[in-house]
Formats: structure tokens, C-alpha cells, sequence
């Protein structure tokens, strides 16, 4: 009886043991990740926790609920928080109304050969400068030279101007490819075959899309509404360039940043517990699960 002895496995430890090699490869930059995000985050807390000397200036770190007692009772940061809060619901909510209808044709209407063609030029506005959008739709809103102004002036109507109105048309300009995106990916992953079975049990155009498609492409729904809806709360350049006198959250942490830190980082933490509370609520809910 003849005996086979096994030649032993070629290659080093990372041959035989590919995730150890993916470990190596992706730790130092996975740790420094870690450490820029979650150590400024660290100290964004902390901060809002300190409190500056009236006299000198200089921070005197020593723990206080001073910062955080002031957001909570005052009533225009109160309306700040809201108004902002509103706006980027607001922005998220047009985002879908306009992605659902762009993705579905892209997605199931549109032939194959098109769809790339679609793709690109929903990205392409993500390739132009964010001031250069921005102050495009200055140009569009200004109440005396302004493109809508000057297209509406034979109807004796009046220009939009700059306000809450031009903050939630150029934030639902900026961000709506990262609606559309999503969706359409969802849209494009929509089995024919679901809405076949529909369709031979009776029921019409608008109960398949309520009942079958809405579910199926939900989670997309999330994907995309978690990109406006934080992008939306925690921007402050559009607010400048077409908000007029209207603030956000983030106009008030860029006015205070230089003069009291602890207040602006206190101010700060206000957007990033909304989307984690936001993000809590969609988990509860499944969908990130399904993404």
C-alpha cells in the first residue's frame, strides 16, 4: 500500500489566511479614519462641554451645562433649530417628489443604451463647484436683477428673492442626485416578475405602485432622504449666499466659532444628535437592514 504525503500549502501566513491580509491592508487607513472621525467628534463633545471667560476670553476648561442650558432656553436658537429642522425636511421631501418620477423613467422606461447616457448627466452637475451653483441660483433669485425677476416682470409679479424660499430651491437643486441615485438603483432592481404576479391579480397601475413597488424600493427611499436631509441641516453657505437674512444651525455655530467655541461646538452637536435620532427611527423600521 503505497502512501500520498500532502505538500504543504504555498505562500505565507496572508496566503493561507486571506482575511489576516485584508486586515493588514485596510487597518492603518481603516485606524486613521477612525481617528479623524470619531476623535474630532470626541472633541466637538467635549468642547461643548467648556465655557469661555468673559474677561479674557480663554477657555476655562472645566465642565458646565452652561452652553447647552443657554440653546435649550432660548427662544431664537429654538427657532433656528426648527427652521432648519423644517427646511431640510422640506428640501428631502422635493428631493422625492423629483427623483421618483427621473429614476423610474431612467431605470424602466428608458432602453439599456440610454441608461448610462441618463446616468451621467444626472453626475454631471455633481462635478461643477457648490459656490458655483450656489451663486448661480443668486443670480436667478435676486429680487431686482434676477432671471425670474426680469421673466415675470410683464406680469406685474414680483421676483422671489432671497429667503427661506431660495434656500430650499438651490438645497433641493444641490442635492437632488443624491436622491436620484438611490432610487433609481432600487427602481433598476424591481423584479418584473413582482409586478407581473400584481398584475394578474387584478390590480391597477396605482395599487401595484402602493403596494408593491413603494415597499420594494423603500430602502432606497432611506439611502437617499439620509444624504438631503443631512446635507440640508448642517449647510450654512447656501443660507448665506441666497438666504438673506434667514439662519440656520450652521450660521450660528460659524458666527460663534471664533469668539466662544464651547457654544458653537454645543450648537454643533444639535445636527449630529437629529440624525442620529433620524437614523435610530429609520432602523426601527428595517430598511437599513435591506439596503
Amino acid at each position: 500500500m503505497t502512501t500520498v504525503e500532502l505538500a504543504p500549502p504555498k505562500g505565507g501566513f496572508g496566503y493561507r489566511h486571506p482575511r489576516a491580509r485584508l486586515v493588514a491592508l485596510l487597518g492603518a487607513p481603516m485606524s486613521w479614519l477612525i481617528v479623524i472621525y470619531l476623535g474630532s467628534l470626541a472633541a466637538l463633545f467635549l468642547t461643548a462641554f467648556w465655557t469661555v471667560d468673559g474677561f479674557t476670553g480663554a477657555l476655562v476648561r472645566t465642565f458646565t451645562l452652561e452652553n447647552f442650558v443657554d440653546v435649550f432656553t432660548t427662544p431664537a436658537y429654538l427657532w433656528v433649530m426648527a427652521r432648519t429642522v423644517g427646511i431640510a425636511v422640506t428640501v428631502t421631501i422635493l428631493c422625492l417628489l423629483l427623483a421618483v418620477p427621473v429614476a423610474y423613467f431612467m431605470a424602466r422606461v428608458a432602453s439599456k443604451r440610454w441608461q448610462p447616457l441618463l446616468v451621467a448627466m444626472i453626475l454631471t452637475p455633481l462635478w461643477a463647484s457648490y459656490l458655483v451653483k450656489a451663486y448661480a441660483w443668486r443670480a436667478m433669485l435676486s429680487p431686482q436683477t434676477g432671471v425670474i425677476a426680469w421673466f415675470v416682470a410683464p406680469l406685474g409679479i414680483g421676483g422671489p428673492g432671497f429667503g427661506i424660499f431660495g434656500i430650499i430651491v438651490t438645497l433641493t437643486y444641490l442635492w437632488l442626485p443624491y436622491m436620484i441615485l438611490p432610487v433609481y438603483a432600487g427602481f433598476s432592481r424591481l423584479p418584473d416578475s413582482m409586478l407581473d404576479a400584481s398584475a394578474d391579480l387584478g390590480a391597477k397601475g396605482w395599487r401595484t405602485f402602493r403596494s408593491v413597488v413603494v415597499p420594494l424600493i423603500f430602502p432606497a427611499i432611506v439611502a437617499g432622504s439620509i444624504f438631503t436631509f443631512s446635507l440640508s441641516l448642517g449647510d450654512y453657505i447656501t443660507a448665506q449666499i441666497v438666504g438673506g437674512k434667514v439662519q440656520m444651525l450652521g450660521n450660528v455655530v460659524q458666527q460663534n466659532y471664533v469668539t466662544n467655541l464651547p457654544f458653537a461646538a454645543a450648537f454643533a452637536v444639535i445636527p449630529v444628535l437629529i440624525v442620529l435620532i433620524y437614523l435610530a427611527a429609520v432602523r426601527r423600521t428595517g430598511a437599513l437592514d435591506n439596503l
